[in-house]
């Protein structure tokens, strides 16, 4: 594989990592992929594992998750599934599945994160650690918000997912996008890169290609308009840059008005059902 960008964990470490480009998916691969991952999430800062509220960012991603719950659960009810039997695969802190519960699913959620498990236990959601603990269960929609990217054994954990759907089940991923306005401005900086925590960056192509496969297509793709504000507050704040928040939110429009006729927004949602 040829590289394509060099950056660094910008967040915890400061270590360099290379992305890697796979031409056969059309995918970035995290190069060295640390053996053990652990001490890349066991931080204060990697906010998907505590509900903290210090800092600005804090405060703005937290408001804007409470938005985005609402949004992923309509766009899951609009969905044409057999019942509610849901599972959220690496569910955080179980806002979501807090959520989803409330609108009358039947929801159950699987997160390695120790520290994440026992903030969402507070809520009373228990997670299952891995997916080896679910043994012979099936659902109707399973849902990996900003989670693929995480997974090590990719092909493996797909293949599993796929055979934890229902036949007329849908999988929901939301990942982000290495082909929007935004990585391309920001480069090594962008802040969705997330290396080494993010093993794979996908682009449509990859998305589709992955699936495929394992006998799945992808039957619609959503964009996640808020996303590319996010990214450019965290990408701003990497370069340095003491007026963070003027320039995040004219790069993040910039990078949504683009996308309007590009389709290549920050993030993209995508709706995957098992072929006929």
């Amino acid at each position: 594989m040829k590289s394509y960008l060099k950056t660094k964990d910008f967040s915890v470490s400061q270590e360099p990592f290379e992305l890697l480009y796979d031409e056969a998916l059309e995918m970035l691969v995290t190069n060295p992929k640390p053996k053990d991952l652990n001490p890349y999430y066991d931080s204060e800062v990697y906010i998907s594992h505590t509900d903290a509220k210090v800092s600005l960012v804090d405060r703005l991603y937290q408001n804007v998750k409470q938005y985005s719950l609402k949004k992923k659960i309509q766009l899951i009810d609009n969905q044409d599934i057999k019942s509610k039997k849901l599972l959220d695969f690496g569910a955080g802190t179980g806002d979501f599945l807090a959520k989803a519960n409330l609108r009358g699913f039947n929801g159950e959620g699987i997160e390695p994160n120790e520290k994440a498990r026992a903030n969402a236990a507070k809520k009373g959601i228990h997670l299952f650690q891995n997916i080896e603990a679910l043994k012979e269960k099936s659902y109707d929609v399973i849902t990996l918000w900003h989670v693929l990217e995480h997974l090590p054994d990719l092909d493996k954990q797909v293949e599993k997912i796929a055979s934890l759907l229902d036949d007329k089940g849908i999988v929901v991923v939301a990942v982000p996008n290495y082909k929007s306005y935004d990585a391309r401005y920001y480069g090594e900086h962008w802040a969705a890169y997330d290396v080494p925590r993010h093993l794979w960056h996908f682009s449509k192509t990859s998305i589709s290609r992955l699936f495929e496969r394992h006998a799945m297509e992808v039957v619609s793709i959503r964009p996640m308009l808020f996303d590319s504000f996010y990214v450019s507050l965290l990408s701003e704040k990497y370069k340095g840059n003491k007026l963070y928040l003027i320039n995040a939110f004219f790069v993040g429009l910039w990078s949504n008005m683009k996308a309007c006729f590009s389709k290549e927004y920050s993030s993209l949602i995508y709706v995957i059902k098992k072929k006929k």
